[in-house]
């Protein structure tokens, strides 16, 4: 009864592709040659954040920061939370994250954009 029930699970203990269980992957091994690049373009990120914070741009300062702060977040979500080298699956995922992201912004700065200031 038992082998019935877990027929359809995999046994071969042999995996080359690992479908099985893709989260027990061979983990990868990042440098700290790899960690100082990624810590150099973190700082130069934040250079560039407050050197756009100190220019008048009108509408495109916030635009602008949060580009530059998406950059950084994928920098440490690639690097620091190693999704660089996951499968696809987790990359679908944290991807969808930031396309929920957009649309929220996108949400918020219609219904800002909508409204009428200073006419009341």
């Amino acid at each position: 009864m038992a082998q019935e029930l877990h027929s359809d699970v995999h046994t071969d203990e042999h995996d080359p592709s690992n479908v099985t269980n893709p989260e027990h992957a061979q983990h990868h091994i990042v440098t700290p040659l790899q960690y100082t690049f990624v810590f150099l373009t973190l700082l130069t990120g934040t250079a560039i954040t407050v050197w756009a914070a100190y220019i008048d741009l009108h509408w495109a300062n916030p635009v602008i920061a949060l580009f530059i702060a998406c950059f950084k977040a994928c920098i440490v979500i690639l690097f620091f939370m190693h999704a660089k080298y996951q499968s696809r699956l987790i990359k679908m995922t944290i991807g969808s994250g930031f396309f929920l992201f957009i649309v929220l912004i996108t949400m918020t700065m219609t219904d800002y954009i909508s409204r009428a200031w200073g006419t009341w």
